[in-house]
């Protein structure tokens, strides 16, 4: 084990406006959570020497790639020392794993990390577009279809909603998962929304309004799927010595996991119960004297609802294949069960911001802002997780003493 990760502490955070069809340019949105973010940390621009972003400039649909980091830079007029954008690496939380990698290394002593999407206001008044048809999220609606998509696309198989619901089927046959055990991802969402004044959907749900609403792709309903939006997430990774300059808790890093052990497929991995999360979870465990059992909250990608399934498997807070009992009738999982997960509504009802709501909502509750929404208690440890399929990445998060 290493003290590497907590070299850093997660010193700022900030949020532009979210909603649904904002029509604001994602430099705009992204401009308005830097500068909360970089105020929180109680830091100037002229502080912040690295910039880090998800995915990177050009890489997929104008409404899923966000500002590139050279625009950022040149928007803020910052003087970084180091800088990263990029798609690969452990999903979308590999920005943050890579601040908090530059943090410790010495290139950097404050991280501007962002996250944006302006999806809602691209998607216009039509449908929500797959992967392969129109957003040009894996990289295969412009230049013609090859490698794995070809067996994919040309079938009709056009979204991860498609590739996903393969997996839940299988976790279905193999241990008998219930559509109802399913429903309790999103109608746990649904009720922390109510409580979440930034939440985009908070009406109440019930259990038979959820299976009301369309088959996507089976086993998968509407409110299975993550809620597109416009909006941004900023957060600053500091050096830890700058806990003692805040006015509020600082975030500690306690552990990542980036592991990726099996093949790099939607469809092809060893076990599709389990996909990339596997690796990563078992990963961050190994990194820390820290257990499943000492985790307070837990903020779980859910773009579909059996991703925060398999999570809650590969992070060890129930056995394989038990993911279903474990969460059936929503009582655990619930904001005053035994392990609070997705606190703030999640992407089902929050919003979709591309897992970086699960970041910024885990600070809110390690530093108790989280209002009527707070979990009870001091919390002190949050796990994060954040991906599916062939790309996962973990991170465990503490109120930093």
């Amino acid at each position: 084990m290493t003290d590497f990760e907590r070299r850093s502490i997660i010193s700022g955070i900030g949020q532009s406006a979210v909603g649904r069809r904002l029509g604001r340019t994602g430099i705009d949105l992204t401009i308005e959570s830097a500068l909360a973010a970089v105020a929180d940390a109680g830091l100037d621009l002229t502080d912040i020497d690295g910039l880090a972003s998800y995915p990177g400039a050009g890489i997929g649909g104008e409404g899923f790639t966000g500002p590139g980091t050279p625009e950022v830079q040149d928007a803020l007029r910052l003087n970084l020392n180091w800088h990263s954008g990029g798609l690969e690496g452990a999903a979308q939380i590999a920005a943050v794993i890579n601040a908090v990698m530059a943090v410790g290394a010495g290139l950097a002593r404050h991280v501007l990390v962002y996250r944006t999407v302006t999806e809602s206001t691209e998607q216009g008044s039509g449908g929500r577009a797959g992967i392969g048809v129109g957003s040009g999220d894996a990289g295969v609606a412009t230049k013609g279809i090859g490698g794995p998509f070809q067996w994919s696309i040309p079938f009709r198989a056009y979204s991860a909603a498609n590739w996903l619901a393969m997996s839940a089927q299988r976790h279905f046959h193999e241990f008998g998962t219930t559509p109802d055990q399913l429903a309790m991802i999103a109608l746990n969402a649904r009720r922390n929304a109510g409580r979440n004044p930034n939440a985009i959907y908070r009406d109440p749900m019930t259990l038979a309004d959820y299976h009301a609403s369309r088959m996507i792709s089976s086993p998968f309903h509407l409110f299975d799927c993550d809620a597109p939006v416009d909006g941004s997430t900023a957060l600053v990774v500091s050096r830890v010595e700058h806990a003692s300059a805040l006015d509020h808790p600082a975030v500690g890093v306690e552990a990542m996991g980036t592991a990726l052990r099996g093949r790099p497929s939607w469809d092809q991995f060893d076990d599709m119960t389990t996909m990339a999360a596997r690796d990563a979870g078992a990963q961050l465990w190994t990194r820390t004297d820290l257990t499943p059992a000492d985790v307070d909250v837990a903020e779980l990608y859910d773009g579909f609802s059996f991703l925060t399934m398999v999570w809650l498997e590969a992070l060890g807070f129930c056995g394989k294949g038990e993911s279903g009992p474990f969460i059936e009738g929503g009582g655990r999982i619930a904001l005053e069960g035994e392990l609070p997960v997705n606190t703030h509504g999640g992407q089902h009802s929050a919003g979709r911001l591309h897992g970086f709501g699960h970041i910024h909502e885990a600070c809110v509750q390690l530093r108790g802002e989280g209002g009527e929404r707070q979990v009870g208690g001091s919390v002190e440890v949050a796990a994060v997780a954040n991906g599916g399929g062939p790309i996962a990445g973990a991170m465990l998060l503490t109120r930093h003493r």
